[in-house]
């Protein structure tokens, strides 16, 4: 197989933005059907990003029965994730399903049974890796120069910029807001850079403070507060298995100048970095020779390539070269693992468990202990 035949299911704005673009760009790939609730946007997208003939569809479960596609893009609200995916495995498909992988744990559970039950290939998209300061310190980290990793921030805090489009602020479609939407990209970098995804115990608070304030400044127009039905910030503290600590923040909308997002910071007993340089560059620190230093690697200067023909390392294009690579050959398992995901699943859900109940959520045996 030279070509991979590729199906889009969800035409709205992650895959106009993220998705269908990258995938334009990636040579062994054609994207011969497209869905979407909204015919008219399925229409669009294979007009724009389709091979000549691409078929169009309203119900992704006729797209599925077509044989020759090879490879699903699940790009729904975060609620359609699950059983989408699983009917795609079940139809003979790998997935590419978009962050977050599920709502809660059972769901992404499902999703795994599927994959192994099927065989075919699922990952989880969290282009955050592919950056060029996230790839760099994950080098880092596996090199050993921070040594053992004990205390993380995962940040990803908005001061005023809530998604007001589509179905972001929905909490029955998406199951959260900030938590669940970007505090995710935050999780997955650091729980991959510290390659540690035990978690024990966790403890949540999440908030509605501003979603209720008419009138508000916002990046995208005010927010219609009848509307605004998720959290509009929540926070997590997590104890790993081995005694480390991590520490998540997100928000959409907070009073706060201090925003970062999709950054981390890490915390070892050898060194320590983050991301929060000089224009958002990655610093590493430490100690030596009786002083402490800092060191900011440029990132800008020309290294080794990912891919062949690659233009410049945009994270999404980057991650969908490498879903495609891995689609084609085995030896090259660059993406997300879908295990990998369901730890972050598992943590977004203790958070808003916690949250709700006022207590913490403990881990056995690698799973949500839930009353």
């Amino acid at each position: 197989m030279d070509k991979v035949r590729i199906g889009i299911i969800g035409c709205g704005g992650i895959a106009n933005n993220k998705h269908m673009p990258s995938l334009k760009k990636v040579e062994q790939a054609e994207m011969v059907a497209f869905c979407d609730i909204i015919e008219e946007r399925a229409q669009k997208a294979a007009k724009e990003y389709g091979v000549p003939g691409a078929k169009v569809y309203t119900d992704y479960r006729e797209l599925l029965q077509d044989k020759s596609i090879d490879v699903v893009h699940v790009l729904t609200p975060n609620r359609d994730h699950s059983y989408i995916t699983v009917d795609a495995l079940e139809a003979g498909k790998h997935v590419m399903c978009e962050k977050p992988m599920a709502i809660n744990t059972a769901e992404a559970q499902k999703m795994i049974d599927a994959a192994k039950r099927t065989g075919k290939k699922l990952t989880i998209g969290y282009q955050n890796r592919f950056r060029p300061d996230s790839r760099y310190l994950k080098q880092v980290c596996e090199a050993g120069d921070l040594g053992e990793i004990y205390y993380a921030r995962a940040q990803a805090i908005r001061r005023r910029a809530v998604p007001t489009w589509g179905v972001f602020l929905d909490e029955e479609k998406q199951g959260g807001g900030p938590l669940i939407d970007i505090g995710t990209h935050a999780l997955d970098l650091t729980l991959w850079t510290m390659n540690n995804y035990e978690p024990e115990m966790v403890v949540g608070t999440k908030y509605h403070k501003l979603a209720p304030h008419a009138n508000s400044a916002n990046a995208w127009g005010p927010w219609d507060p009848e509307k605004f039905t998720v959290e509009d910030s929540a926070f997590g503290f997590v104890r790993m298995k081995n005694g480390a600590t991590i520490y998540l923040e997100s928000s959409w909308a907070l009073n706060t100048l201090d925003v970062h997002e999709a950054k981390t910071i890490l915390c070892g007993d050898k060194g320590g970095a983050d991301m929060l340089g000089k224009d958002g560059g990655l610093r590493i620190n430490g100690e030596k020779y009786s002083k402490t230093f800092v060191t900011e690697p440029d990132l800008k200067a020309g290294g080794v390539a990912f891919y062949d023909g690659t233009t410049g390392g945009d994270p999404a294009e980057l991650e969908a070269r490498a879903w495609i690579a891995h689609v084609l050959d085995d030896s090259k398992p660059l993406v997300t693992k879908p295990e990998q995901a369901y730890v972050v699943t598992q943590i977004l859900e203790a958070i808003y468990r916690s949250a709700e109940t006022n207590r913490p959520v403990y881990f056995e045996n690698g799973e949500l202990k839930l009353d």
